[in-house]
């Protein structure tokens, strides 16, 4: 493990102990936790998320992929922010999966099929409508979510993999927030020297030329993406990173909106939407579900972003 990841992992979870001190389960929200979606007894665990006043009634689902540089995170550190979206009137379904070093790419996007599998498999016990699976990531959780769409949509890519995603599945429509889209780049920019280190623990050949050309989300983006909320904020430090994935899905003809928060007098941070008490986070978080909502199939707005019959 490089010494980067390390201290990612020391620093990182002091500073998301800080961020939720305080917070407890809201009581207008239930939930299903620990419940095992693969092999992994340790790393193979999802919890479920649904409003109480919705019980007996089928949800919209939002599948959340954590962030933390793909060496750092879990499901119980991002549990206050996906039961936001939760309250919010969805089915949400936050999961750990393994990591790197330990574990390298692509083990991480093995594990986030084997959610969707278990996902389509359990609709009935926890009230999924499988018709809106919605998909949300943040910072390396973009950055994975990026390319198993490209996996879902793109049967050349998908070949790539020793995995196949569920037959016809394709995500409704994704949120990527903060995200890592070209971790692996010839071009020098701000946090590349960090990148190539995270990919080092990440990636099995460290970044050799065939991974560059894999791993990069800039270059899989395809006609068959689904719509796109793509956001970052002034003070993010992949805020560069947005604009060039919006530039590709413009040229693929996918739909996006694309939403910059904060200004120069409040600059906001990495992945703030997922401090929940802040006004900041909870607009950008009723936007994104917002989004979804206008998405979801029979609605007249995703009709007519999708070019389908109302």
């Amino acid at each position: 493990m490089s010494e980067l990841s390390k201290r990612m992992r020391a620093e990182w979870s002091v500073n998301d102990a800080k961020r939720d001190a305080g917070l407890t389960t809201p009581e207008t929200v239930e939930r299903f936790d620990g419940l095992a979606y693969g092999p992994d007894p340790v790393w193979n665990r999802l919890d479920v998320y649904r409003p109480k006043c919705e019980r007996g009634n089928r949800l919209p689902v939002i599948v959340s992929i954590h962030g933390g540089g793909w060496v750092y995170g879990d499901k119980e550190l991002y549990q206050f922010y996906c039961m936001s979206l939760a309250g919010r009137g969805f089915a949400v379904v936050n999961f750990s999966y393994r990591l790197a070093p330990e574990f390298k790419f692509p083990a991480q996007l093995e594990d986030t099929n084997l959610v969707m599998e278990w996902v389509l498999a359990n609709r009935e016990t926890y009230g999924f409508d499988a018709d809106n699976i919605f998909m949300v990531g943040d910072s390396a959780g973009a950055h994975l979510l990026g390319l198993y769409t490209a996996i879902c949509t793109s049967p050349e890519y998908a070949a790539r993999y020793p995995f196949k995603a569920p037959q016809g599945f394709v995500p409704r429509a994704i949120g990527m927030n903060c995200g890592a889209y070209e971790p692996l780049t010839e071009e020098e920019h701000e946090g590349r020297s960090m990148n190539l280190e995270l990919m080092g623990d990440l990636l099995p050949e460290r970044g050799s030329r065939s991974e560059r050309c894999l791993i990069n989300v800039t270059e899989h983006v395809n006609s068959s993406f689904p719509p796109v909320y793509l956001m970052t904020a002034v003070g993010d430090f992949c805020m560069d990173q947005a604009p060039k994935l919006r530039e590709k899905l413009k040229e693929a003809g996918v739909y996006c909106e694309y939403k910059l928060y904060g200004d120069q007098e409040r600059p906001l941070y990495h992945v703030f939407h997922l401090t929940v008490q802040e006004a900041e986070g909870q607009q950008c978080n009723d936007e994104e579900c917002g989004f979804f909502r206008r998405m979801m199939k029979g609605s007249g707005n995703a009709g007519s972003v999708l070019g389908l019959p109302h």
